[in-house]
């Protein structure tokens, strides 16, 4: 079993506030929570926030919930700090799912879960097979490059791995590409040792906390999933989940 730790920072650059704005009646955070809560490998949803207006809205339909330093520069940090106070073992695994994924999929926690316990990693995430060309040359989403035995070789802003002999527009079809998906799981221990690294000069230059860890020598583990994340980075983002929704409402 494993314990989730949703970070929901009250500030975000593009679209303020955004882990409480409404979403067809609930609140953001109040969807990935509730999702979360249907997986079938976690124990505990905790959610890490930074702010008492979070707190207000997420204690409307949880009372698992932590006030964490605003000083944190990542959401790593953040749950590093709610899952030091835990009385749990030290390889017990903590799921870092974010608090903009109304639309996460708990079959893909559960499978992370799953593969950390059978395999004892102790740093494992997910990837989603990317199918067009604009995502693959998308700075936004982050590509992952998946060597032997499921292990993370790199991640990067970049389309990678680079074809050479083939132009960029067939390389969809000649090789196989994924994106990275923003859900960690960590052991215990192995979080807190990543939260006491200084930064790295890869991890600056791209702006990808888990270059920190591979420069320093940690293994990140890779596990595919079918789940195609829709994150809420802007109002557009935020009108496209809302479509979703009543989409979903209406189909049912």
């Amino acid at each position: 079993m494993a314990t989730v730790i949703i970070p929901a920072r009250l500030n975000s650059s593009r679209l303020p506030e955004k882990v409480i704005l409404d979403l067809e009646g609930k609140p953001v955070i109040q969807h990935v929570y509730e999702r979360v809560m249907r997986c079938k490998h976690v124990d505990d949803v905790i959610i890490a926030t930074d702010h008492e207006k979070v707190v207000h809205v997420a204690e409307t339909f949880t009372d698992q919930i932590v006030i964490t330093s605003p000083d944190h520069p990542s959401g790593t940090d953040r749950i590093a700090e709610v899952a030091k106070s835990l009385q749990i073992a030290s390889d017990a695994i903590i799921i870092n799912v974010q608090g903009d994924e109304p639309f996460i999929e708990p079959d893909a926690i559960d499978g992370l879960v799953s593969q950390m316990k059978k395999n004892q990693w102790q740093i494992g995430t997910l990837i989603h097979r990317i199918n067009n060309t604009d995502q693959l040359v998308n700075p936004n989403l982050v590509k992952c490059v998946r060597g032997e035995n499921d292990r993370a070789l790199y991640f990067s802003r970049a389309a990678i791995p680079f074809l050479r002999d083939i132009p960029p527009d067939q390389w969809i079809n000649q090789n196989v590409h994924y994106r990275h998906i923003g859900v960690y799981g960590f052991q215990l221990d192995i979080l807190l040792r990543l939260a006491a690294l200084p930064p790295a000069t890869l991890e600056m230059q791209e702006k990808l906390e888990q270059l920190r860890w591979l420069s320093h020598g940690f293994t990140i583990h890779v596990v595919e999933t079918s789940y195609e994340p829709i994150g809420i980075d802007t109002m557009g983002d935020l009108e496209a989940a809302r479509d979703r929704l009543r989409r979903a409402v209406h189909l049912h």
